[in-house]
């Protein structure tokens, strides 16, 4: 799945998952450390779980982040 993020600096998120269960997250732009960090530890990880601890995290003043716009993306799975 591609996800188009909204208000970050990340432009896309894409996303594997089978059985419930996160397989790969690639993000385009963004804190290229930093996400490939998120990216590392949300594999393997549950979808409802990677929901539970990114959704709500925001980046500075923006109502939102790159982790957020993660689980934005997997509540649309």
């Amino acid at each position: 799945m591609r996800y188009k993020t909204k208000g970050t600096c990340s432009s896309f998120i894409d996303i594997e998952v089978k059985d419930g269960i996160i397989e790969e997250v690639v993000f385009t732009g963004g804190c290229n450390g930093n996400l490939k960090g998120i990216a590392a530890l949300v594999k393997g990880m549950k979808v409802e779980d990677a929901i539970g601890k990114l959704e709500g995290i925001r980046c500075g003043f923006k109502s939102t982040s790159c982790p957020d716009q993660l689980a934005q993306a997997l509540k649309q799975l």
